[in-house]
Parts: structure tokens; C-alpha cells; sequence
């Protein structure tokens, strides 16, 4: 697999002292077509310039596309059977996969296929509907309701009509977004034009480099699981005490948590004095970020600031794990909504803190001094509870040496987690120049 990556490089880019270029003939090919000029041996369509063997046709002209169906109604227990091995097939079960469905959380009774469609193991099937436009082979056999399409008995690759489908996917978004008047339909997706060679053995070529990336990727992200669990592992028997380091034998501090941390309550006294904040359970993010666009009240004045090495969480969402140290940013702000903790450093390194604050440990307690609130999501927090709640920490000197442990293991994830972003970015690049024609595979 290593090798056919390098080969497909070999065959696009070379190396230089300034790093990785695109060969000269190619670059020179695509920024022609990109300024709508025909190279030798292409041609002009309705799909755009493509090579001269390929031809263009309607997706519907080369695979035959049904729409699913559903029991109604749909939250009757009758319908599903948890023994069954026909899957029931929602939008969750596809986004979490990549190339191949392999399992689905329902699964449909007897009487649930009857009022459903059944789709054979080894067809594409996609959403039309909330997150649309996304394709998945299924790996089993499984039943589709009406917000997905099946391609059934494809004239071509089914793997190169898979990736060509993801390719079009941005195509598809316009139709699920908020006030479109048009849903994706059977006839919108039969009716788009994919440029196709008309060789079987080049579709087949370029659906397996593209198959060799999905592998990697697949490969990277077991492997980022495994070490994610690996971590969880690392904190839970470092933080807890029950595996010590080389050298700390002693026994840890019982303390209160409000002896670990001092609420802070400084307020900006202008507007927009410094960059709005939001704490989600993927920690601190800038709101814009988060909502793509600034959803903070016009007059920010007032909101918390939240300087570097602070805590900070919402009262209601702590018990989910909602909380954050700031480490990216040297100072912002958050609403006036949320609580900020600065650490008494004699009794806790703040960088060491952040991983306590945010081990399984520490959520048990949250949510132990957080009660049922008005909605299942939202709970309050008793936080004079909490603050008097007794934990054990160990020495500031040996929390510094668990911190470089648990901080040597995010480095590794955050490494992990580039490469496989530049495996994505890859695939994505290879699929708008295997697929429009623009570089050829030899075969």
C-alpha cells in the first residue's frame, strides 16, 4: 500500500530542495484546462474539458436508482428486531463509516423489510435527505427508508461510480440547506453528467489509488483510536494513583477542591475588547469557529475574561464534560454565563490541572454534584458541593512529571492527526484530478 502511494506521487510530483512540485507537464496541462483551453488530446463537453477516449453520460444512463421506503410508523417496536441481520440504515450509521457500511445500530423484523426496500451486500447506496449527497457501499445486507437512493446493476466500476458520487457530494449540499426549495430526488441525481473512460481497466485504475488512500486513512484512524484509548488508560491509572512514576513513592494530598481552585470574576469594560470563546466538550474554541460566523450579543462589554492556564465551564453542561483550560489563546472572553477558575499553584500546576480537571475521575464527581434540571441535556450544579468535595492529588513535583507523560501521548495524537488530515487532503486532490480526466493512470 506504502508503495503504490509513492508510485502515484512518483507519477504527479517530484521532489526539490524546496519540497514536494507538481511536474511541469501536468501543472502546465491543468492550469491550460483551468483557463478553459483544450490540450492535445482533449476535448470540450457538457461536463467541461475531458480526455478524447472518455464520454460523458447521464448517472441514470449508466445505473438503474431507487428510492427507499419506510415503515410507518416509524417508532412502532414491531418493525425492528434486534436478532435480525438486515441492518436498518439511518444518516448516523453512514457518516461514521468511510467507504464500507459494516454494521448499523436497528435492525428491521420481518415485517419491518416488508414495508421497507431491501439493498443486497455490495450495493451504493446514498442520503438524499438532512446530510445529503453521501455515498456508502453496504457490507451486509441491509433495508434503506425514502431518505436514500440504491444504485442498482451499474453499467461501470462500481468503485469508480462510488468515488465519483463523493466527489459530487459538495454538489449535493445545495439541496439539504435550510429554505431550498428543492430536495435531492431520483430524477436531479439520475439526471447529472459524470465523464467516464471508456476503458474498464483505466475506471477500475483509478478507483483503486483511490481505494489504496481510503485504506491508509482507515489504517490511521484505528490507530488514532488505539492510542486515544491508550491515553484514557494512561489517565485513568496516573491520575488516580494507582500506577506511580519512577522516583514518587509518598502518599498524595487529600484536599477540597476549592483548595485547588479560586474563582476569578474580571470583566472587559469595552467592547470586543478581546476574542469571544465558547467551551464545548471539544474545549475551547473561538465562537466563530464554532457557529462559523459571531453569534455573541452586538455589546460584548461585561463578559468574563478568561486568561491563559484558566478553568472554565458552564454550571449546566459540566456534568457532560463541558469544561476546558485555556491554552491556545493568552487572554479572550466568554458570556457572563460561564464560571472561570484561575489555580492556586501552590497546591496544583495548572498543566497538570487540565488533565485532572478532565479525567473520568473528575466527571464522576461533576456529575454527582449535578442535579436534573429542566431538560435532560441541562442540569444544575451544586457548586458550593462540588467546591467542598474531597480529592487526592499528588505532589506539585510529581504532577509536573505526570504532566510531561500525559503531554508526550496528546504530542503523539497530534501528530497522528495531521498526517491522516494530509491523507484526506490528498485523497480529496488525486479525486478532482483522477476523475475529471485532468491526469491520466496508465493501464
Amino acid at each position: 500500500m506504502v508503495e503504490i502511494i509513492r508510485s502515484v506521487y512518483r507519477g504527479i510530483y517530484y521532489p526539490t530542495s524546496r519540497g514536494i512540485h507538481m511536474k511541469p507537464e501536468i501543472k502546465e496541462r491543468i492550469e491550460a484546462i483551468n483557463r478553459g483551453e483544450i490540450p492535445r488530446g482533449y476535448k470540450r463537453t457538457r461536463a467541461g474539458i475531458i480526455p478524447s477516449d472518455w464520454e460523458i453520460k447521464r448517472i441514470g444512463e449508466i445505473s438503474n436508482i431507487f428510492r427507499g421506503a419506510s415503515p410507518r410508523p416509524i417508532n412502532d417496536p414491531k418493525w425492528f428486531d434486534e436478532s435480525s441481520s438486515i441492518g436498518w440504515v439511518r444518516i448516523s450509521d453512514v457518516t461514521k463509516s468511510t467507504k464500507i457500511l459494516r454494521e448499523t445500530e436497528q435492525y428491521l423484523s420481518q415485517d419491518g423489510i416488508s414495508k421497507s426496500r431491501l439493498v443486497e451486500k455490495g450495493n451504493i447506496i446514498m442520503s438524499i435527505c438532512a446530510t445529503v449527497g453521501k455515498p456508502i457501499i453496504t457490507g451486509f445486507d441491509v433495508c434503506i427508508h425514502d431518505g436514500f437512493v440504491v444504485f442498482e446493476n451499474p453499467k461501470v466500476n462500481k468503485d469508480f461510480l462510488f468515488y465519483y458520487l463523493l466527489k459530487l457530494e459538495d454538489t449535493w449540499k445545495k439541496y439539504g440547506q435550510t429554505g431550498s426549495q428543492m430536495n435531492l430526488n431520483t430524477d436531479i441525481v439520475g439526471n447529472e453528467l459524470i465523464p467516464l473512460p471508456n476503458v474498464e481497466d483505466e475506471q477500475q485504475k483509478i478507483a483503486d489509488i483511490l481505494s489504496t488512500w481510503d485504506k491508509a486513512i482507515e489504517l490511521k484512524e484505528k490507530l488514532i483510536e488505539q492510542k486515544k484509548e491508550q491515553k484514557k488508560g494512561l489517565m485513568q491509572r496516573l491520575l488516580t494513583g494507582k500506577v506511580r512514576l519512577p522516583g514518587f513513592d509518598g502518599k498524595w494530598i487529600k484536599l477540597k477542591i476549592k483548595d485547588l481552585i479560586k474563582e476569578v470574576n474580571d470583566r472587559t469594560t469595552q467592547n470586543n475588547q478581546y476574542e469571544v470563546l465558547s467551551v464545548t466538550k471539544n474545549g475551547i474554541v473561538p465562537q466563530r469557529e464554532q457557529f462559523n460566523k459571531q453569534i455573541a450579543s452586538e455589546d460584548n462589554t461585561g463578559y468574563k475574561i478568561v486568561r491563559r492556564n484558566n478553568l472554565v465551564f458552564s454550571t449546566m453542561n459540566l456534568w457532560m464534560g463541558s469544561l476546558d483550560v485555556l491554552t491556545t489563546h493568552d487572554v479572550g472572553i466568554v458570556s457572563p454565563a460561564y464560571k472561570v477558575f484561575e489555580f492556586i499553584e501552590q497546591n496544583i500546576n495548572p498543566l497538570f490541572g487540565k488533565y485532572f480537571m478532565l479525567s473520568d475521575y473528575m466527571i464522576r464527581i461533576y456529575k454527582m454534584n449535578s442535579e436534573q434540571g429542566a431538560s435532560i441535556v441541562r442540569r444544575n450544579l451544586d457548586m458550593d458541593g462540588l467546591l467542598n468535595t474531597i480529592v487526592s492529588v499528588p505532589p506539585v513535583e510529581e504532577q509536573r512529571e505526570i504532566f510531561k507523560v500525559l503531554q508526550s501521548a496528546d504530542d503523539e495524537l497530534t501528530l497522528l492527526c495531521s498526517e491522516l488530515e494530509a491523507l484526506k487532503q490528498q485523497k480529496r486532490g488525486l479525486m478532482q484530478l483522477l476523475l475529471s480526466g485532468k491526469v491520466r493512470v496508465k493501464c
